[in-house]
């Protein structure tokens, strides 16, 4: 009996996760689909931003990687790896803005 008694609490946890991830979904369906361009444009934005964000993330690896390689117990790396940070985060900022909408 008391097995039972756990799947159930257990399971309430899940439904209400599922129900959150459902929510979710529509409130950034919503939000997306307010903004001008439409909802097929911001998913275009959205994409292109990711498709950036994956690049520089890339970027950040191989440099960090190299520079670990090169420096393994020196505070130069530890350095060069916030700046290269922080010039990422500043390149992301300038490259992802939007793009102006098509007129057809």
């Amino acid at each position: 009996m008391r097995r039972v008694a756990k799947r159930r609490g257990t399971l309430w946890l899940v439904r209400g996760f599922l129900i959150g991830l459902f929510l979710m979904f529509f409130l950034v369906v919503s939000v997306l689909s307010i903004r001008p361009g439409g909802l097929r444009h911001q998913f275009r934005q959205a994409v292109r931003r990711f498709k950036l964000a994956l690049t520089l993330t890339g970027i950040y690896l191989v440099a960090s990687t190299v520079l670990r390689l090169a420096f393994p117990n020196s505070t130069i790396a530890e350095i060069g790896m916030v700046a290269l940070g922080a010039a990422l985060c500043i390149t992301f900022l300038v490259l992802s803005g939007d793009r102006p909408i098509d007129q057809r």
